[in-house]
């Protein structure tokens, strides 16, 4: 009787399995620990795996042009998705804005560099190397040089700039001493992973543009309806507050300049 059970359950069960599917996202680096979360989540909750990619938009968006297998793309930069969705490279009608990006000053807990005065504090002589993202390709990048020429620091620091590929690797450089302070995202900055480490400084939202972020089905994916649900999972409730733990400002804010 066991053994019919056993096999009834297998039957039963055989179609979900069967539905399970692994998706593919290429996600910004400022995503790069509440997407491991978001992930889980979802997995738990769906069955499906997701497999993660972190690294610039720019990057990815050039990869994506030439037929990167992705299932989902999640930029730091709307304006990538959009060029996407010019070239007809998207699933019609699936670009969402989900998120403002932040910038912030970061330095290790045990600097004596005090990031409380703001962007002036890198004129500090004991500055000797500043992080920040390849504005080339890296949304975070472009915001961290927009202001530093809005606040006329531009000039007078360029020689200290060492490039991260990604925002993630711009904390890297920062918390392993190789700059003494960088230019990183507020969810990075806010992550457990990096929280107890450093201390930041919320740069203006006025001394830069807005980082608008936004996400797209491609239209070359295999897996459109587990990428459809994944990608509405994120618009829950639930995932939009654990987004703004991580600095995440909702679109529904409504944030003007």
């Amino acid at each position: 009787m066991r053994s019919v059970c056993l096999i009834l359950l297998l039957v039963l069960a055989a179609p979900i399995l069967l539905h399970c599917e692994e998706i593919t996202i290429a996600a910004a680096s400022d995503l790069n620990f509440v997407f491991r979360e978001v992930a889980r989540r979802f997995e738990s909750e769906t069955g499906n795996t997701v497999k993660l990619s972190f690294g610039s938009s720019g990057n990815f968006y050039s990869q994506i042009q030439n037929g990167a297998p992705y299932d989902l793309f999640f930029s730091a930069d709307i304006e990538y998705p959009r060029k996407l969705e010019a070239a007809g490279l998207i699933e019609p009608g699936s670009l969402y804005p989900y998120a403002y990006g932040k910038l912030v000053l970061w330095a290790p807990n045990d600097s004596r560099i005090d990031v409380r005065e703001g962007l002036k504090c890198l004129l500090d002589p004991q500055v000797r190397k500043i992080a920040i993202a390849n504005p080339a390709h890296a949304p975070y990048g472009r915001a961290a040089e927009a202001a530093l020429k809005k606040e006329g620091l531009y000039e007078k620091i360029a020689g200290k700039l060492v490039l991260g590929e990604n925002i993630s690797q711009t904390a890297h450089f920062v918390e392993t001493g190789n700059a003494e302070v960088g230019l990183i995202a507020l969810s990075l900055a806010l992550a457990p992973e990096l929280k107890a480490k450093g201390k930041y400084f919320l740069v203006s939202d006025d001394a830069y543009p807005q980082i608008l972020q936004a996400a797209v089905i491609l239209k070359s994916s295999q897996r459109k309806a587990t990428a459809q649900r994944f990608l509405e999972f994120v618009k829950t409730p639930a995932i939009a507050a654990l987004m703004k733990q991580y600095g995440f400002e909702s679109i529904e804010s409504g944030r003007e300049r």
